[in-house]
C-alpha cells in the first residue's frame, strides 16, 4: 500500500501574511498552478484508488485537480482539517501574537482561546490514519490532501512518535510525501 500525504497549494492567507488553521482561504493563482503540476506528476508517477481530502476550500481546491486528472471522486473529511486555531484562524501573525500570547507549559488534553487541544488534533490524525489504511487494499495507492499541521500529525502517528513530540517535518505548497507500507 502506498499513501501519497500532500499538503495543498499556495493560498491567499500566504500572501497576507495570516494565522491560517480554521480560516477558509481560496488558492492564489500560483497555488492552482502549484495543483495542476502536483496532479500531473501524480498522474504519471502513480495509480492512485481514492482521494481523501479536508473540507477547507484550499486543500477541497488543490485535491479537485487530482480529481479531475485520475477521473475519481474526491472523498471529503472534516478529520483532515488544519488545527483548529479558534480566535487566532485569519489574524495577523503580529495581532494574534499580541491579543493571544504563546501559552507553555499548557498540559495536552488543555487548550485556549478556542482552540482545540493537541491531544484533540493527534487524535483526528491517528483516527485517519486508522481509517484509511484499514479501507485500503494492500496492493493500492491512495492520496491524501491536507494541511502543513495535519501532515505532521500524520506522520507522529503513522511512526508511532509520543504527542507531544517536537519533532517537524517540513512540507511546501503541494509537497507530496510517500508512505509505502507492507
Amino acid at each position: 500500500m502506498r499513501i501519497l500525504v500532500i499538503r495543498h497549494g499556495e493560498s491567499e492567507a500566504d500572501l497576507l501574511d495570516v494565522h491560517e488553521g480554521r480560516a477558509d482561504f481560496e488558492l492564489t493563482e500560483r497555488g492552482r498552478r502549484q495543483a495542476a503540476a502536483m496532479a500531473c506528476h501524480i498522474k504519471e508517477n502513480y495509480d492512485v484508488s481514492a482521494i481523501y481530502c479536508s473540507t477547507l476550500m484550499r486543500a477541497r481546491q488543490t485535491a479537485g485537480y487530482l480529481s479531475e486528472v485520475m477521473g475519481i471522486p474526491l472523498i471529503p473529511d472534516e478529520r483532515l482539517m488544519e488545527f483548529n486555531n479558534g480566535l487566532i484562524a485569519g489574524l495577523e501573525r503580529a495581532v494574534a501574537h499580541e491579543k493571544y500570547p504563546l501559552v507553555k507549559e499548557l498540559p495536552l488534553h488543555a487548550s485556549v482561546y478556542e482552540q482545540e487541544s493537541i491531544l484533540e488534533f493527534r487524535f483526528r490524525a491517528d483516527y485517519m490514519l486508522s481509517k484509511i489504511i484499514s479501507e485500503t487494499d494492500s496492493d493500492a495507492t491512495v492520496a491524501v490532501v491536507t494541511h502543513g499541521g495535519m501532515v505532521n500529525q500524520l506522520y507522529r502517528a503513522f511512526l508511532r512518535l509520543p504527542i507531544d513530540s517536537d519533532i517537524v517535518f517540513a512540507t511546501g505548497d503541494t509537497g507530496i510525501h510517500e508512505w509505502r507500507i507492507s
